[in-house]
């Protein structure tokens, strides 16, 4: 198969954890030391409306420059005023134009949890996460075998984070809930095409077992998506693209929210 997208990301991030030599003992006290993780599932489980995880995302592989020169602490004010449930920061510098300091200062502004948006492909990665303060970590079931989705699952809830494991079949989902994931988010987004296919999102939710929060990611475009994927048991919605180039994100969540 050709390679995709997130091949070519993967490999980059992996030669970065190839080179680091940093002592996982000292990480991991790190870690352990930090406050108190705000609870990322737990605002999303139990909503009695749709939960919405609004991303701050300066540009995108696919789509180029989307708001490059945005504020995260203006951007997680009006996210927050606006009734999001948690934030998703992108961490990625190379390849999404993030980075820690858009993570910190974004979390500082407000008092949503915030999920860290990036690629992990190493137990210092899982690590970083919760030592630059972030209170949930992304684990993308397509970049790791089962062996390490289960071992960074297992580090990462140890020292203190939630997981939002990201699938995008039901091969993926077995991994995952073999991982004991119960945060699961599916990407409407195929990663060799990059469209977006709304009805294998809707079929995925109906597989997914209920004792897991389910999350729906990528290509949701607006409120009739937002109410559709709700109407497949969706809890919440990953929003990034349309919040950021939207000139009132604050009124746009409001409409996702419905």
């Amino acid at each position: 198969m050709a390679a995709t997208y997130l091949d070519k990301i993967l490999d980059h991030h992996r030669a970065v954890a190839a080179v680091d030599v940093r002592p996982i003992d000292q990480l991991i006290e790190q870690a352990r030391s930090m406050p108190a993780a705000r609870g990322f599932r737990a605002a999303l489980a139990g909503r009695d409306r749709l939960g919405v995880i609004a991303e701050i995302k300066r540009r995108s592989p696919s789509k180029g420059d989307l708001n490059i020169g945005l504020d995260p602490t203006e951007m997680a004010q009006m996210y927050e005023r606006g009734g999001a449930a948690c934030l998703s920061v992108l961490t990625d510098v190379e390849h999404f134009g993030g980075s820690v300091a858009d993570l910190q200062a974004a979390r500082a502004a407000c008092s949503l949890p915030v999920i860290r948006k990036d690629f992990t492909v190493s137990e210092r990665d899982v690590l970083d996460a919760r030592i630059m303060g972030a209170d949930c970590v992304l684990l993308i079931a397509a970049a790791l075998d089962r062996g390490a989705l289960s071992a960074f699952h297992t580090l990462a809830v140890d020292i203190g984070l939630d997981v939002l494991v990201e699938i995008h079949d039901e091969r993926e989902l077995e991994h995952a809930l073999a991982a004991e994931a119960t945060l699961i988010g599916v990407n409407q987004r195929d990663l060799v095409t990059f469209q977006v296919d709304h009805e294998r999102a809707v079929r995925m939710a109906g597989v997914i077992p209920d004792h897991a929060v389910k999350v729906a990611e990528s290509g949701v475009r607006g409120a009739d998506d937002a109410r559709s994927l709700r109407a497949a048991g969706y809890d919440a919605v990953l929003v990034g693209e349309t919040l950021v180039t939207s000139g009132d994100p604050a009124a746009a969540i409001v409409d996702l929210i419905g």
